[in-house]
């Protein structure tokens, strides 16, 4: 059992009651490497437009990233009634798939405190106060809500800097309601709204408050008054956000029901016998994962970046690989979504068919880091994956925008996709040995200063092994779709390239694993095993089924072995604590892994899903936040100094430890490593053995 509560059922949904007192008990205090200790833990939840950050003290920090990677607020919201309030580490505190709850009582009063996400593009939450009578004589109660109003803007690696205000409104519709079938309250509610720090105060009519005057230094507040029967119960419901008006007669307490069976209705449902954390973690991931999209107001479509300390603490969205990645179980469950973000990504590049490594804080491409080689090969997966699923054909033929930078006339999807296999093939290119040029990076953004060879020479001239397995399982599948969309040459020329790479990696074979890249007079992976290329290997078709075998075995012996997490990026290990490290731990890898075993070693294939989830996590550390409801893209292997937590590059100001939750690959990959165990893979039909359902796709055993 995880030292910071148990998982829950709240309205039919999983969820995660936080049952530790922060303030006594010292296993809450961890070290963000970057920042001094804290005993702060976060759960990041949200809809198509807005995240909300909920911690163990109660409050909320809201996250946008319509216009650029911007906070609304940091730490605040806070409920009040008496000396009752939502902000004590005694209260209960619940974290929802897409809410957050706090229950706080004294002698009087009992107050329930949710703040929701409502489904949608709303950019704002939804605040519902349910206070109840604890007396059997009526009482007369003032009611508070109050949020701060500190703005902040992500910079680039060095944190976010505080900004103007961002135009954060707090509204409350009502008046309030009695519910339950409890005693009528008497008398209706006086509403006052006040600006805290101006000492600004208006008085508001009963049936509706709201107030927009607000500045950086200010806060918001709503004063409720009113009386309550004995036993009786009253909900109040608020907005808080960027504020767009609502229809006249919109009733809030609707919309918070409404959302709440939205949910349930769009969040896939799964069951495995050989998992049965499957039941509760593959909706847990999917409400996560799409609830840290963003409608994109500057390249239309929705972004889907890594988020954890990449966006929250280091300002930027990359690689353009991750939210490609990430899509992919969405084409399986909200289909719409996972085009959207598609779209989106391909709008990063320009008409020469080349993605930029990232996008800054202000959304514009930033190429001063990496250069990637790989990165094409994720949107032409992603596209035959949506293709393959939906036989939206259509979605090809309309426009997409590149980057405005480029000033660019928008082009048809098809031929956006068509651009960047052309720069994957003549301007990525080939190398010496036949195999894709690596560029400064592939997967592995360390793999270049990793080979020994001098760096300016490795950017010229060095291949990845890597780059060569994955595209020759990604292009006869885009392929495929380059013939459906009426492109026979590309297809031909896609194939035909992927069929000669394919060859070349099965001769890398070294008599116990793949080898992963080369340079001039260096080969990588030859005496250390490189694990991200070998279950490329297998699932390219480079590896006969015995050698696939004797591979995944081989595996199980040296990466994975005694890894209560997954197998290790490399072999030897080593106390790495870099992103290259030896003793990191990928979900993206380990996703390949589980992928590459399901079908020739489906039990092995199992027990390594199984290392994927949360539960195998809070087992193994119990004591540890990260991999309770959420995790980083990598963790630290058992021989490390810190087993279980994160990586870091301190000496140069760079730490997933800084901020080791809400990384999309701990929810993303799981949830695509479950679906390819059942067989679901793009032109192919699912094979089953565990039971899936979405709106869109059901899989039974």
């Amino acid at each position: 059992m995880s030292a910071y509560g148990e998982w829950t059922t709240v309205h039919g949904l999983p969820a995660f009651a936080y049952t530790l007192d922060q303030e006594r008990d010292s296993r809450a205090e961890w070290d963000p490497v970057l920042d001094p200790p804290t005993r702060r833990h976060v759960a990041h939840m949200g809809n198509r437009r807005i995240t909300l950050v909920s911690d163990n003290y109660g409050l909320s920090d809201l996250f946008d990233e319509h216009t650029g990677l911007s906070w609304l607020t940091r730490g605040t919201g806070v409920t009040r009634i008496g000396g009752l309030s939502t902000d004590i580490s005694g209260s209960e505190r619940v974290f929802g798939p897409t809410y957050a709850i706090v229950r706080v009582a004294d002698e009087r009063v009992a107050l329930e405190r949710t703040v929701l996400c409502p489904e949608g593009e709303q950019p704002w939450v939804l605040i519902r106060l349910r206070v109840r009578n604890l007396l059997d004589t009526p009482v007369r109660l003032t009611l508070t809500e109050e949020w701060a109003t500190r703005a902040a803007r992500a910079e680039l690696i060095t944190g976010a800097v505080d900004t103007e205000d961002p135009g954060l409104e707090l509204e409350l519709i009502g008046p309030p309601w009695t519910r339950s079938g409890r005693a009528e309250a008497t008398g209706k509610p006086t509403v006052r709204l006040s600006q805290v720090e101006s000492g600004h105060a208006q008085a508001m009519g009963a049936a509706s408050a709201r107030f927009d005057e607000v500045t950086a230094a200010g806060a918001l507040r709503v004063e409720v008054a009113f009386e309550l029967g004995a036993g009786g119960e009253r909900v109040l419901d608020f907005r808080c956000g960027l504020l767009d008006p609502l229809p006249e007669g919109t009733d809030l307490g609707a919309l918070f029901e409404r959302s709440l069976e939205g949910l349930r209705a769009r969040l896939p449902r799964a069951c495995a016998a050989q998992a049965p954390e499957a039941e509760r973690e593959i909706p847990w991931h999917a409400a996560l994962l799409t609830g840290a999209a963003c409608a994109d107001g500057v390249l239309g479509g929705h972004t889907l970046d890594q988020g954890s300390c990449y966006s929250f603490r280091h300002g930027f969205n990359g690689a353009a690989r991750d939210p490609l990645q990430h899509a992919l179980p969405l084409v399986y469950i909200e289909p719409d979504l996972a085009l959207s973000v598609l779209r989106n990504t391909c709008a990063w590049g320009g008409p020469d068919g080349d993605l930029p490594y990232a996008l800054g804080p202000d959304k514009k491409p930033w190429t001063d880091l990496f250069r990637p080689s790989d990165q094409n090969l994720w949107a032409l997966w992603l596209a035959a994956e949506y293709l393959s699923a939906t036989g939206d054909e259509a979605a090809f033929r309309a426009n997409v925008p590149y980057h405005p930078i480029h000033e660019a006339p928008e082009t048809p999807l098809q031929e956006n996709l068509r651009r960047q296999f052309r720069f994957l093939a003549d301007v990525i290119g080939r190398g010496e040995h036949g195999h894709l040029r690596i560029l400064n990076a592939d997967w592995n953004d360390l793999a270049v200063s990793e080979s020994g060879v001098p760096r300016e020479v490795m950017i010229a001239e060095g291949e990845s092994v890597l780059n060569s397995a994955m595209a020759a399982w990604v292009l006869p599948r885009y392929a495929r779709l380059a013939e459906r969309l009426g492109d026979a040459a590309t297809a031909a020329e896609a194939r035909k390239l992927g069929e000669e790479l394919r060859e070349l990696v099965a001769g890398e074979w070294n008599g116990r694993w793949y080898r992963r890249a080369y340079g001039p007079g260096a080969v990588v992976g030859d005496d250390d095993l490189w694990l991200e290329v070998q279950p490329w290997a297998v699932l390219c078709g480079a590896a006969p089924p015995e050698r696939a075998v004797e591979l995944l075995r081989t595996i199980e012996r040296t990466c994975a072995a005694e890894s209560p997490l997954g197998a290790r990026l490399r072999w030897p290990p080593g106390d790495g604590y870099g992103p290259g490290g030896v003793g990191t731990i990928w979900y993206a890898i380990n996703m390949t892994l589980v992928w590459a075993a399901a079908e020739h070693l489906p039990e092995l294939a199992w027990d390594w899903w199984r290392r994927m989830t949360l539960a195998a996590h809070t087992a193994a550390y119990p004591d540890i936040w990260e991999g309770t409801l959420s995790g980083p893209d990598a963790y630290l292997a058992p021989e490390t100094g810190r087993p279980g937590r994160t990586w870091d590059l301190a000496d140069v100001g760079v730490a997933m430890q800084a901020y080791p939750v809400a990384n999309l690959h701990s929810h993303s990959q799981p949830l695509l490593a479950y679906l390819r165990l059942l067989g679901v893979e793009p032109f192919r039909r699912p094979r089953g053995g565990a039971r899936f359902a979405s709106r869109v796709l059901e899989v039974g055993s």
